[in-house]
């Protein structure tokens, strides 16, 4: 018998869940999902990408700025669900809405838990080096990140591998898993497993202060530092010259031959000299213009070997 169900998301990746539990047939009567905010030029409010999607579906939408209140709670009960759903929602859901639905609250994670707890497990997962990543279907408490596991899948990270790509692999991953997981909680049948007390990591948010390039770092320090951040937060350097120095974004990199004083331009292909080994510069942004593959950038800022990156 399909479940009636809460769901709670906000961004992209939260989308091909919600599509699948609608196109499984189980009734989803509310979905909750983050304000809308101002954006673009003429700074209209956007609704959020979960908002969008489930107009489409004609769902109910709710947009509280909490769920900490007496009135958030009666709200929610309301619903009388028996479960609810939470991908990347954004708010933090105390006990007493997680204890108000019978079968309990089951949240989409984009980690191999208890590895990457938090925030951006698929940019530090990538930034450290990892070789793979995953996707986990869990049993919320009030914990973060440290309910029980019911489903895991997991996916190879490839050496040029961006956050972005792993993100659009993850996010189709997650939504199948997730409906595999309600299947079995339909059926009473799904099985919960506690985390592993050893090698938990925590995920925190990215810092700006953390996304500067330093190219004194091993080639593959640097490397897995522009893909991790890739394309958001982005990671940056500023090319010195004769006048102010200009921000230039990194979108993708990948291994290249050479040595060199670090921060120093090898060639003509944008091969940078990084504390040990190099890299070389596929794609990259200007402050303020459009993305350009690096002989594209090269084009319209000539540089020459011996140019210096800081």
């Amino acid at each position: 018998m399909p479940l009636r169900l809460i769901f709670m998301g906000t961004p992209d990746f939260a989308v091909p869940t919600l599509v699948e539990i609608v196109g499984r047939g189980h009734e989803v009567v509310a979905v909750y999902s983050r304000a809308p905010k101002p954006a673009g030029r003429g700074m209209a409010e956007q609704l959020t990408p979960v908002a969008r999607e489930a107009g489409r579906f004609g769902l109910d939408v709710l947009t509280p700025a909490t769920l900490k209140t007496a009135d958030a709670e009666t709200i929610f009960r309301s619903h009388q669900a028996d479960a609810v759903i939470v991908v990347a929602y954004g708010l933090i859901l105390p006990q007493p809405i997680l204890d108000a639905v019978p079968l309990g609250a089951f949240t989409l994670r984009a980690a191999l838990l208890p590895r990457w707890r938090g925030a951006a497990p698929t940019n530090r997962a990538i930034r450290a080096g990892d070789a793979e990543s995953g996707v986990m279907a869990m049993k919320m408490d009030e914990g973060l990140d440290t309910g029980p596991i019911a489903m895991a899948e997991r996916a190879m990270i490839t050496p040029d591998m961006t956050a972005g790509e792993l993100h659009d692999i993850l996010a189709p991953l997650g939504a199948d898993l997730m409906v595999r997981a309600l299947g079995g909680l339909e059926r009473g049948a799904l099985a919960l497993t506690p985390q592993p007390t050893a090698g938990i990591i925590c995920a925190t948010k990215i810092d700006k202060a953390e996304t500067r390039i330093d190219w004194s770092k091993p080639w593959k320090q640097v490397h897995d530092h522009c893909r991790g951040l890739s394309p958001s937060p982005t990671a940056w350097f500023e090319l010195e010259g004769s006048g102010a120095p200009v921000r230039v974004k990194v979108l993708r990199t990948t291994r290249a031959e050479g040595s060199g004083a670090p921060g120093t331009l090898l060639d003509d292909r944008l091969t940078i000299a990084c504390g040990e080994g190099a890299v070389r510069v596929i794609e990259l942004q200007r402050a303020g213009r459009q993305p350009l593959m690096a002989q594209e950038f090269l084009r319209g800022t000539p540089l020459a070997p011996g140019a210096r990156f800081a």
